[in-house]
């Protein structure tokens, strides 16, 4: 009887009982994990790269200083990220954004916050190379785990014939960040026919995420994200200037395309309840905040995307909207720390 009175709720949230059942099944397609982790053909997925990429991922001898790591900023026990409004670098110096979490990238067109890298391998050492990151020279570390025999060997098995290079380090990478994945959520089982599985404020929040918050337009499919770029009208506390993707790639074009001044990638929504601070400064503790930010339309209007409007929502559908977005957590990779081989 509950499960009816379920079904009953949900279909008059969506407009009426007609055809009900197909409105579950479209959001449930739409929402639908793919079936494999997409990977490209020059660097097929295998467990030999995904072991060794995993012992990079952990390994402070990647940095400069030899004390820092991948997961330093990418703490799995952080949501992938670091719990910082923004991250630090080499000589533990502010950087200028936040750290974004590294959960589903696999999923992602583009890298990093103003997506300047197209693929995981592009990016894999974009962090190690740069002076305010991890500050590592490549020819530098080579030398470092070739004599490190245990990392000689493993790149011999999972590269044969190729052996340790600049370019199988960031393949070994990628293949481990590949399989950083959401696990399931009640979201997730709830559109499978679960529908005990969140409650009425959750579904109510559903409801308004597809409809009057309009939060789908930018932030769908199962990752949550339409992998495109927006100015959302985020005002610097500090009356930081930053450019976002006009900055990654204004200088090869020939005029100054408004809609990318200050727009940044849209971030996953899954696990959003364990990865705050928010948005690429960091400025938001909490979701509530955010969907404060989202409710005025904005602080900054000049470069805002025409997508960013007033919503006028009322306290309650605020809280249903954050409900709806804890739903979005899924079940925890348990990550077993690897063995680093001994100087």
């Amino acid at each position: 009887m509950r499960k009816i009175i379920s079904i009953f709720v949900f279909c008059l949230l969506f407009g009426g009982l007609i055809n009900c059942q197909q409105t579950l099944n479209d959001k449930a397609k739409e929402y639908l994990r793919p079936v494999v982790v997409p990977a490209p053909l020059d660097n097929p997925t295998t467990k030999e790269k995904i072991e060794l990429g995993k012992m990079l991922f952990f390994d402070p001898r990647m940095s400069g200083s030899n004390w820092i790591s991948c997961a330093t900023c990418h703490n799995p026990a952080l949501g992938w990220s670091d719990g910082l409004s923004l991250g630090f670098g080499h000589d533990m110096k502010p950087l200028s954004r936040n750290t974004p979490t590294i959960l589903n990238t696999a999923y992602q067109t583009h890298q990093f916050w103003d997506g300047r890298a197209e693929t995981l391998e592009e990016q894999a050492l974009g962090p190690v190379e740069s002076s305010a990151e991890m500050s590592q020279d490549i020819t530098v570390m080579i030398g470092e785990l070739e004599e490190l025999s245990v990392y000689k060997n493993l790149f011999d098995i999972a590269f044969p014939k190729e052996g340790l290079t600049r370019v199988n380090i960031a393949k070994a990478l990628a293949a481990y960040e590949r399989t950083i994945v959401s696990g399931e959520s009640p979201f997730d089982r709830y559109l499978k026919g679960n529908l005990d599985e969140i409650d009425v404020s959750a579904k109510r929040g559903f409801v308004l995420f597809e409809n009057k918050a309009q939060c789908s337009k930018c932030h769908s499919g199962f990752n949550f994200s339409d992998n495109g770029f927006h100015n959302i009208g985020l005002k610097d506390p500090n009356g930081n200037i930053d450019e976002g993707r006009w900055g990654a790639i204004g200088k090869d074009a020939p005029i100054k395309i408004r809609a990318l001044v200050g727009a940044f990638k849209t971030p996953t929504l899954r696990d959003v309840a364990l990865t705050a601070p928010y948005m690429h400064n960091g400025m938001y503790k909490t979701l509530e905040e955010v969907v404060d930010h989202y409710d005025r339309g904005g602080d900054d209007l000049e470069y805002l995307d025409p997508n960013m409007i007033k919503l006028k929502l009322t306290s309650e559908e605020k809280k249903d909207l954050v409900s709806f977005l804890k739903t979005l957590t899924g079940e925890q990779i348990q990550v077993v720390l690897p063995n680093l081989p001994q100087n």
